[in-house]
């Protein structure tokens, strides 16, 4: 499938990441929900170690994102990469600075979750869940003074995307952590029920792929 925007073209996409939900979900989610097609390369621990695909990525490290023969490195340049290409990064100037800082906020708190994930058990649990309502209230004010439906505007954007991936993984989490938010709920609500973002979130893909690659599910 093919998209234009600005007169560029998506074309035989391919990403490499781990078995794992990982930081590249998101570009995962974008992908699926514009229905792009792409193809998934998994990489395994073992071909990882090996370290032919290591020594060949420019910063030694995964993911690595092809379009056509542009091969990219580093999650947040490919993120914003497809977001301009598919349309999903504002209309205008001033949108797309204010999709960047929600979505340098919303990165603040997955590195925190990622953290977390990475723990072996669960002590910092409860210290990390104390301190969700001052990570989400932003985003609840946001979307509760915004007619417009989404953080940005009224369309979807590469923010929202990374907001309904947190909320998902939250949500597993801690099930009640929503109640306190009635913004959040509804619009989680909302946007898992958008087609095809309702059928990767219920798909056997998405539910077997664990958060951390190797680790928890």
């Amino acid at each position: 499938m093919c998209f234009r925007e600005n007169e560029l073209c998506l074309e035989a996409l391919s990403i490499y990441f781990y078995k794992g939900k990982g930081r590249a979900e998101v570009i995962r989610l974008m992908l699926k929900d514009q229905g792009a097609d792409f193809d998934e390369k998994v990489v395994t621990m073992e071909m990882w170690k090996e370290g032919t695909l290591k020594a060949s990525c420019l910063f030694g490290q995964l993911p690595m994102f092809q379009d056509g023969d542009l091969t990219l490195y580093q999650t947040n340049a490919i993120r914003r990469h497809l977001a301009r290409k598919l349309g999903v990064y504002g209309k205008d100037q001033r949108e797309a600075a204010l999709i960047d800082m929600m979505d340098e906020a919303l990165q603040d708190i997955l590195n925190k979750f990622i953290k977390l994930m990475f723990e072996k058990d669960d002590t910092g649990k409860e210290g990390y869940l104390k301190g969700l309502p001052k990570d989400f209230m932003p985003f609840e004010k946001t979307l509760s003074s915004n007619e417009g439906g989404f953080l940005v505007g009224n369309k979807i954007s590469l923010a929202d995307y990374a907001l309904v991936l947190l909320l998902i993984h939250h949500e597993v989490l801690s099930p009640t952590f929503l109640d306190a938010f009635p913004s959040l709920q509804d619009y989680l609500k909302r946007m898992c029920a958008r087609p095809n973002l309702q059928a990767y979130h219920q798909s056997d893909e998405f539910k077997s792929r664990p958060i951390v690659p190797e680790k928890k599910a």
